[in-house]
Order: structure tokens, then C-alpha cells, then sequence
């Protein structure tokens, strides 16, 4: 084994072991300050605010990195009245939901189950079942089934490869991948 091969490998092994490390304290900690979490979820952020009490999430939901959700509104300007004033909502996501990377979710919202919220979002509004929402504001784009069906034809199937086996898949073409068109001017 070469240098490289060696350091390659080293390198998976303690890429694999700090991020079940970072997942698993990410969910202790975010229970042990009230955020109630139910089985089978991944999180990768560590933005929940300063009232995660008032947050709840559901079982198989993922929340990746760098999402935030907040629990209170903008106050402060109308402290200048009244001193004593505070603004909090609840937010409450379901089960089986996937929140991609930098979305901000509001106070009061609700998400449902079987929902996909798609990357850099801004949820200002309740989420129903059984959609995918994307935009800022998010706004409903798809149903799960129709998702579900456009994304059939890129299944690549390698969710069950090694690191190194996925890698060579997507590499060496045998997998179908995903091309986006361009915008239209």
C-alpha cells in the first residue's frame, strides 16, 4: 500500500467516525435542551435557537447542515415602546422529512409529513403533506409523487456502496446521473 492509499483510507475511517461522532452529539445536544426528537433522524445543524423547547421533530426527518430555526420574531425594534415585549412560536416538523442545507424556518410553523423542503428556503408558512417546497418565500413546487417519479430515472443505486465503491461507480459512468437544463432567457 502507497502513502497516498494509506492516508486515503485513514482519512474515510476518521471522516466516517467524526461525523457519526458530530451526528450523534448534534441530536443529544439539541435534546438536552428541550428540542423533542423522535427515531431514526440525522442533524447537521446546530441552529435551533434560543427557545429550542419550543421546537419538536418527528421520526426519519434529516435537517442538514447549517438550517436554522428560529422561535421568536423581531422584537427588539418595538421594545422601544413597550419594553416587556417578546413574539415566540412554536415550530413542529412531522415525520419523513427532508430539509436541505441553509433553510430558515420561521416561528409557527408546521411542516408535515413527507416533505421536502428544498436548499436555501425560507419557510414563512405552514407546510402540508406529501410536497416538495422550495424559494424564498418557499412555495409548493411538486407533490411527492410527482418528484418521485421524475427522480426514478437517476436512481444511481448506490446508497448501500462503500465510499470507495460509489466513487468508482460515478466515475466510470455506469450510473445515471443528474443534468439540469439551462434557464431560459
Amino acid at each position: 500500500m502507497t502513502l497516498r492509499e494509506f492516508i486515503t483510507k485513514v482519512s474515510q475511517k476518521a471522516f466516517l467516525y467524526w461525523s457519526k461522532l458530530i451526528l450523534r452529539n448534534a441530536i443529544a445536544y439539541h435534546r438536552f435542551c428541550g428540542v423533542k426528537i423522535g427515531e431514526g433522524c440525522s442533524i447537521y445543524s446546530w441552529h435551533f435557537g434560543s427557545e429550542p423547547y419550543l421546537i419538536s421533530i418527528g421520526d426519519h426527518v434529516q435537517i442538514t447542515a447549517d438550517v436554522k430555526i428560529f422561535t421568536h420574531g423581531g422584537g427588539w425594534v418595538l421594545r422601544k415602546e413597550d419594553k416587556t415585549f417578546d413574539s415566540f412560536g412554536p415550530v413542529n416538523i412531522g415525520d419523513n422529512v427532508y430539509i436541505g442545507n441553509n433553510v430558515l424556518i420561521m416561528p409557527g410553523v408546521t411542516i408535515e409529513d413527507n416533505v421536502i423542503v428544498g436548499a436555501g428556503s425560507v419557510v414563512t408558512k405552514s407546510i402540508p403533506c406529501n410536497v416538495v417546497v422550495a424559494g424564498n418565500p418557499a412555495r409548493v413546487v411538486s407533490s411527492i409523487e410527482a418528484y418521485k417519479k421524475k427522480s426514478l430515472a437517476y436512481n444511481t443505486h448506490t446508497k448501500l456502496f462503500s465510499r470507495q465503491q460509489k466513487k468508482q461507480a460515478l466515475l466510470e459512468g455506469s450510473c445515471p446521473l443528474l443534468s439540469k437544463p439551462y434557464l431560459q432567457q
